[in-house]
């Protein structure tokens, strides 16, 4: 029938924009080839052109640079009861960071997260400039440091202080001082300046992140999560790997962070929320290496006296209560998207349920039934639109013989009968309407949010973020989605559109097989709780007489 046309479109479009999403992730131009050394970002060259300048100070040239020697240092590790972490004494850059508490999948519980990866080219630097740009008299991430030991556990302790030290020939120290604290993935870091140097030190300091080529995580919907750079100011921007290579950055902001992303984990570089800093962006061709950074104000430390840099570090997952606290606007690197709108109330309601209910998966089934409750009334309109229309069905059937011939006086008089019924022809879209910004609010939410990686329900449900590894329920999902279509009113008299219409469980089913399982318990909940108020509707109006399922 015409009035189903609209529904037919809208799903239609949905499986469009699904595939569209997938096809843009997977066809995205190829990237260039990454070699990391063993040294990885430790390596150098004659310019030093990862080395951000002191602010006010012109940028060193890119032309003619080529590689040089290996700073070579030794590796440091630090240990705490959640983060184990590889640092360089070569400018104190952290190497490597697995996540203790992140197992990579269920099946290898004592194999944790890796986010900084040196394999990857991605690492957290820091180190000062001085405003003469003399590494002499101020160590960036290429100076050699030291420490007391090799190994630094966090044990039993609540905090672990981890101390590196670099000292010129003219009487300059530098103290740099990772903090741990028991729980946490923030790290506190400071730079400490003892100046006996005989003269006055002017300078500041720089954090970044490096990240060599990201390479795609394959045909999975997780494919589609952005991976890439991110900084505050005042909003939530996004500078991905094309963006770094195409245009140096330089944007002076107060407070404010730059992170990197990778789905469900970020690191970030949070600098004091007081001090104007300047972030800046910098590619490397020679090792493919697209950097991200924040330098500080310049400070000045008197012969004789001391100065200090604070800020922190955060590697770790995009757990959202807590990124909030840290850092203005940190929590919206869990980025949900166009449907922010939606997804972010979702999750809010969903968090309050799981502290009740302390499981994802009854809590997404008691989310259903709420959204359910509250959208209980325009559904119900609908379904007695839908449910006029099937009682009408033979008398609509009579409309379209008398005007076979015209099709004109066929749509007029139709509409004629619409109107002497009160029927509205579009009623039936608005489930689907209401149904797709809640589905793909809660989609991202799957899909984003750490909180529900690996979450069990029950049975063989031991990780609702992946696909259900039985296909129960997909199937179920495509059962029920047929009862509805069988409660409806009469398809259209277009054999096609009837033929394609009747084809959407099929489609939808094996869809769906990939879907994260949380997703389609959600979808099988709300088609179960519509079937029954679509039949109490139906049968009032139709009468019991009626076949429901005809």
């Amino acid at each position: 029938m015409e009035q189903q046309r609209p529904l037919l479109y809208l799903m239609l479009a949905f499986i469009t924009f699904m595939i569209w999403q997938t096809w843009q992730q997977r066809n995205a131009p190829p990237p260039v080839a990454n070699t990391p050394t063993t040294q990885g970002i430790a390596a150098t060259n004659t310019a030093q052109l990862d080395v951000p300048q002191a602010q006010g100070l012109p940028a060193a040239s890119a032309n003619g640079a080529t590689a040089g020697n290996v700073v070579s240092g030794k590796n440091i590790r630090v240990k705490t009861d959640v983060l184990d972490l590889e640092i360089s004494l070569t400018g104190g850059t952290i190497l490597q960071a697995d996540l203790l508490t992140y197992p990579v999948s269920l099946d290898e519980p004592d194999n944790p997260v890796r986010v900084l990866d040196i394999a990857k080219s991605y690492a957290a630097q820091s180190g000062l400039v001085a405003t003469d740009g003399s590494p002499e008299k101020a160590p960036n991430h290429y100076a050699a440091f030291t420490t007391e030991k090799a190994e630094f556990d966090l044990g039993d302790s609540d905090t672990l202080v981890v101390p590196l030290t670099w000292t010129s020939p003219n009487g300059l120290n530098v103290i740099k001082t990772f903090t741990f604290t028991r729980g946490k993935f923030l790290v506190d870091v400071n730079q400490t300046i003892n100046n006996q140097s005989g003269e006055t030190w002017v300078g500041s300091e720089y954090h970044q992140l490096t990240h060599g080529v990201h390479e795609s995580e394959g045909m999975g919907l997780t494919s589609v999560s952005y991976v890439g750079g991110a900084y505050y100011d005042d909003k939530y921007v996004k500078v991905d790997f094309g963006d770094i290579q195409d245009t140096d950055l330089k944007q002076p902001i107060k407070g404010g962070w730059a992170a990197m992303l990778e789905h469900y984990f970020i690191s970030a570089w949070i600098p004091g929320p007081e001090a104007t800093n300047n972030y800046y962006t910098k590619f490397i061709p020679n090792n493919s290496n697209h950097i991200l950074g924040v330098s500080s104000p310049l400070l000045t430390v008197p012969d004789g006296k001391a100065g200090v840099f604070k800020s922190q570090f955060y590697v770790g997952p995009k757990t959202q209560a807590k990124l909030e606290k840290m850092s203005p606007g940190l929590d919206l690197t869990v980025d949900y998207g166009i449907f922010s709108f939606v997804s972010k109330p979702i999750f809010w309601m969903m968090n309050k349920i799981h502290d009740v209910v302390g499981n994802w998966g009854w809590t997404i089934i008691l989310m259903t039934i709420l959204i359910k409750i509250i959208f209980f009334y325009p559904s119900a309109i609908s379904y007695r639109s839908m449910a006029k229309m099937k009682k009408l069905g033979p008398k609509i059937k009579e409309i379209n013989e008398k005007h076979k011939a015209d099709p004109q006086a066929k749509q007029k008089a139709t509409m004629d009968f619409y109107r002497k019924e009160k029927i509205n022809p579009l009623g039936g879209c608005l489930p689907i309407l209401i149904q797709m910004p809640v589905f793909m609010g809660l989609y991202w939410v799957l899909l984003e949010s750490v909180e529900l990686r690996q979450a069990p329900w029950i049975l063989w449900f031991k990780d609702l973020s992946v696909m259900d590894p039985y296909f129960v329920l997909p199937l179920l999902m495509g059962a029920s989605m047929y009862i509805q279509q069988r409660l409806n009113p009469p398809q259209m008299a277009d054999p096609m559109q009837q033929k394609i219409f009747q084809f959407l469980p099929v489609v939808f089913t094996v869809m769906f097989l990939f879907f994260p399982a949380g997703l389609v318990l959600y979808w099988v909940v709300n088609n179960v709780l519509s079937i029954a108020q679509q039949y109490v509707i139906t049968k009032k109006i139709v009468g019991d007489a009626a076949p429901v399922l005809s």
